[in-house]
């Protein structure tokens, strides 16, 4: 196998084994939440609010799959609706005082588990490391 294609298959396995830990995290933050839609909230906090159509197109998902990811955030208190100011027909998704606390500690465990990960890598290790995954990301 070239260098290149060994390359790729490792970076792959090691892609899921971060996704694999990441839905696991999400499951600790709340119970019932989803890596998908923890995504959602983080999204919707990031964003200061958005509609339905908003996450559908964001996450590549059909409607229906986003309402029922909004659902479970509306039923555990993470998210309200609010009228949209720019088509009074709409509606506009923010983040709870509940979901903003449930952000800010996920998000101080996630930062102090990163430290922990990260102590014995240099600077310019982890600059390369965030250069190369904004670029990938960046790709879309």
């Amino acid at each position: 196998m070239p260098a290149r294609d060994a390359a790729i298959d490792v970076i792959q396995r090691e892609l899921t084994a971060f996704a694999r830990r990441a839905r696991t995290r999400a499951s600790q933050i709340h119970p019932e939440l989803s890596l998908v839609a923890y995504g959602m909230l983080d999204y919707i906090e990031e964003r200061g609010g958005c509609r339905v159509t908003d996450l559908a197109s964001h996450f590549l998902l059909d409607k229906s799959t986003v309402s029922r990811q909004v659902a479970v955030l509306e039923r555990g208190g993470l998210i309200e609706r609010g009228s949209d100011p720019h088509d009074q027909r709409g509606q506009i998704l923010r983040p709870s005082e509940q979901g903003l606390r449930l952000l800010a500690e996920a998000n101080e465990r996630r930062r102090l588990a990163f430290a922990r990960r990260f102590a014995d890598w240099d600077d310019t290790d982890l600059e390369q490391l965030a250069h190369h995954l904004h670029r990938y990301n960046a790709a879309g």
